[in-house]
């Protein structure tokens, strides 16, 4: 048999091997193809807006057709976003709200995953699989409980309310920075008990400052979360007053306010999304390896 394919002539190998190349062309090329296609499906969301939150629309702001025949654009949606709305006073608000959760968060988050890389103690396996399952369900199920609670502890309408509510689960979302934890070596903090320190000492001595991708990926994560939370904004700030309003709620509001109110603001709004998606991407590519780096790192079993 391995004689038989020995003696194959030269032309049959050469014809095989053309073939086998030109089948991985095609096939690279439609894989291509197809990635092209969803990539321009997501991205012509954000030209779309972008492109709204520019266009000049002086009778009124809703977009008829998405090529007109006089294509004017201007800075004017900006201008009456800042001038004619409280959009400076939502996103005080709302950075407040996102700096306060943030620094609860990964706080919470790191201390949580540290504890349990680090420590053995008794329920230590049920616990994590108790708060790992828990942290699958998505925050809005708890919504009913969390209103009354507050309501009864006089907390609504209020920002620490909304700090509460986003940094209190924070301790469900260990699982990727203990795997972090889990590579550092643990003679490192062998040799500093040794040398009289506490676990405290160890944690913010040690541990962190050789965690800088898990704690970038963990502040941002934190913090980009009340820049576009809405459901629960909406049902603990219940109230009509907009200075206590974040960016999610204020845009809302501003195209909700009446029946005409999404054709007049339409624009307005697309303008001040515009600046909020600005915010957040950029953060994502200032911070973008030391956010992969702790995806990556953090994405280990126990």
């Amino acid at each position: 048999m391995m004689e038989g394919e020995n003696k194959r002539p030269p032309e049959a190998k050469n014809k095989n091997s053309l073939g086998q190349r030109t089948r991985n062309i095609c096939v690279d090329t439609a894989v291509y193809i197809i990635l092209a296609f969803f990539g321009i499906l997501w991205v012509l969301p954000i030209l779309y807006l972008v492109y709204t939150a520019f266009r000049v629309t002086p009778d009124t702001g809703i977009i008829n057709t998405l090529f007109p025949e006089n294509l004017q654009l201007g800075f004017g949606n900006f201008e009456k976003l800042f001038q004619k709305t409280d959009f400076g006073i939502w996103f005080w608000n709302t950075l407040k709200v996102a700096a306060c959760s943030c620094a609860l968060t990964t706080l919470f988050t790191l201390m949580t995953a540290y504890a349990l890389s680090r420590m053995r103690f008794k329920m230590r396996k049920p616990l994590m699989n108790v708060m790992l399952v828990l942290g699958m369900f998505p925050g809005f199920m708890s919504m009913i409980a969390v209103y009354f609670i507050l309501k009864a502890m006089g907390m609504l309408n209020s920002h620490l309310a909304l700090i509460l509510v986003y940094s209190g689960g924070a301790a469900m979302g260990y699982y990727i920075a203990k795997g972090f934890f889990d590579t550092i070596p643990r003679s490192l903090e062998e040799a500093a008990i040794l040398d009289g320190a506490s676990q405290w000492t160890v944690f913010w001595r040690v541990i962190l400052p050789l965690s800088k991708p898990i704690v970038v990926y963990t502040v941002l994560t934190s913090f980009i979360g009340p820049w576009g939370d809405f459901i629960f904004v909406n049902v603990i700030i219940n109230n009509t007053t907009p200075e206590k309003f974040t960016l999610a709620l204020g845009l809302y509001r501003l195209i909700n306010s009446d029946n005409g109110a999404f054709n007049t603001w339409f624009t307005t709004f697309c303008a001040g999304a515009s600046i909020v998606g600005l915010l957040i991407g950029g953060l994502f590519i200032f911070m973008q390896k030391y956010y992969v780096e702790g995806v990556t790192s953090g994405a280990v079993k126990d």
